[in-house]
């Protein structure tokens, strides 16, 4: 598989509009911790050899690469969506929180959006919505190696406050070890209990 390009952003850099922020996501499908998104700007023609989706690097990759990415981009914006906001708005809409939040941290109004997957919802700057964009625009998938490791670095340090149950090693995602803490020691309070082991889990702690 190649790595992302800069087609996209080309055409849109051509077109006159010269901040476009990429903006990608992780955590949507764990049973525990945040959703967190990026979004980054760079300027005309910079590039990052090794930039991929962050799901094609492994760990150590994705450390250096995000080290390098703060160092080149114009702008790098975070946010977050809590799993209780998860919870209160679903998993779509508290994505859409956090994507915006994610632009809103930036410290400039991009010209225009390149998101991966889904459009944002009521953004006012112009979008535009690739399917598997973390693997086809430069832009989206530096956006997804920064999302990623903030997030996994979030819970490592959750870790250290639930030891028990293995952050650092699935990071809230749906192992056969999470399934199994969950079930002996039921919910703690960064699970998602919208998602239906997790109310299960919590139900059985009733009983």
């Amino acid at each position: 598989m190649g790595h992302p390009t800069l087609r996209f952003e080309r055409k849109l850099w051509g077109a006159g509009a010269l901040a476009i922020a990429g903006v990608d996501e992780a955590g949507v499908g764990p049973m525990a911790g945040p959703v967190v998104a990026a979004a980054v700007i760079f300027a005309p023609e910079q590039y990052v050899p090794g930039v991929n989706d962050s799901k094609q690097l492994a760990a150590e990759q994705r450390e250096r690469l995000f080290d390098k990415i703060h160092r080149r981009a114009v702008a790098i914006g975070v946010g977050m969506a809590t799993p209780a906001e998860v919870d209160e708005l679903n998993i779509y809409w508290a994505t859409a929180l956090a994507h915006e939040r994610a632009l809103l941290a930036l410290n400039r109004t991009p010209d225009h959006v390149l998101v991966d997957g889904r459009t944002i919802p009521e953004l006012k700057v112009p979008q535009t919505r690739i399917v598997g964009g973390d693997r086809k625009s430069f832009s989206i998938a530096a956006a997804s190696i920064i999302a990623k490791v903030t997030r996994d670095r979030a819970m490592i340090e959750y870790d250290a406050l639930y030891p028990e149950f293995g952050f650092a090693r699935h990071k809230g995602y749906c192992t056969a070890d999470h399934f199994a803490a969950l079930a002996r020691l039921g919910p703690t309070p960064i699970h998602r209990r919208s998602f239906a082991p997790v109310w299960e889990a919590a139900q059985r702690r009733l009983f």
